[in-house]
């Protein structure tokens, strides 16, 4: 199965989202700029390993394009954010509670697509029910402060990064066992 193969993309986009959750908490009243920056940063970053994960695995499968697209919205925000971060302002709100809606929607409908090739698309399925909630939340609330809106991005990213470390985890030992 090629996402066992690729299980370290998985490893990597959880423990970036670890390291961002933490600097997001540790240093939540930061200025609002910093976090456009930081998130843009890690958006793309995360597009970019979404990405390899797919296109590096030679057995392709009506699943994989999922990742691709997430991939693709996740280097389009994070390249928009970091060319505009004063002229994001309002707009990255909206722009990160739509990616974290759509790109949990696409890690929902993959384990969902996955669940009979692997055991444990439970890890993929609440990274994408922690994505979709973070989102709907950031819509709902879109005044709150920088403080609020940097614990909910460090918050988000720490389960996001548990997730999708469990995830690889899994993928690592159903590779194993393939193998054997």
């Amino acid at each position: 199965m090629f996402l066992a193969r690729n299980w370290w993309a998985f490893l990597l986009r959880g423990i970036l989202a670890l390291i961002f959750g933490v600097v997001a908490l540790v240093f939540p009243a930061s200025a609002f700029i910093s976090l456009v920056l930081v998130f843009g940063i890690f958006s793309l970053v995360d597009g970019a390993f979404a990405l390899a994960s797919a296109f590096t695995s030679n057995a392709k499968s009506e699943n994989w394009w999922w990742i691709i697209l997430g991939g693709i919205l996740g280097i389009v925000i994070g390249v928009l954010t970091v060319l505009q971060p004063a002229a994001m302002g309002n707009a990255w709100l909206l722009l990160i509670a739509v990616w974290a809606i759509v790109t949990g929607i696409f890690d929902i409908i993959t384990a969902i697509r996955i669940r009979k090739q692997i055991e444990g698309e439970l890890w993929m399925i609440l990274g994408g029910l922690a994505s979709v909630a973070f989102g709907v939340l950031i819509l709902v609330y879109p005044d709150s402060g920088v403080f609020a809106v940097g614990s909910l991005i460090g918050i988000y990213a720490i389960l996001f990064g548990v997730t999708f470390i469990a995830l690889a985890l899994r993928l690592r030992k159903h590779r194993s066992h393939a193998a054997a």
